[in-house]
């Protein structure tokens, strides 16, 4: 049989140490094990996507659905069909506005505790 300091002398790269070949060996392997167990690791990943597309499809045919109420349904009056609304006999004519509507003042929530805005730390103090 052959001992493993063989094995490294057989494997050594030419001009570096006798280890780098079985280190060289040992990285191949790793990564020739992470390809053949790459498949397993994204095994039920296909059972969500599969749902996901699923929601995805309700959503759809929930859109198409609404957007063909919608164009079925009473449409908006556009400016041509407007129609004044009936006056009332003896009722002022409105004036229009000649100013616009001044807002209510800003109002602040008040200050918490000492008047002070920002957050504080409450640190246990010495009885």
């Amino acid at each position: 049989m052959v001992s493993f300091q063989d094995l490294a002398a057989r494997l050594a790269i030419p001009g570096l140490p006798e280890w780098t070949g079985v280190a060289a060996l040992l990285a191949l392997g790793l990564v020739g094990l992470a390809y053949l167990l790459m498949p397993f690791s994204v095994f039920g990943v296909k059972g969500r996507l599969d749902a996901l597309e699923a929601q995805l499809d309700e959503i759809r045919d929930e859109i198409r659905g609404l957007s063909i109420r919608l164009s079925d349904g009473p449409r908006r009056p556009s400016a041509d069909d407007w129609v004044d609304p009936p006056r009332v006999r003896g009722a002022p004519e409105p004036q229009p506005r000649v100013t616009p509507p001044i807002p209510p003042p800003a109002s602040f929530p008040d200050p918490p505790r000492g008047g002070r805005p920002e957050p504080r730390l409450d640190w246990p103090t010495r009885r």
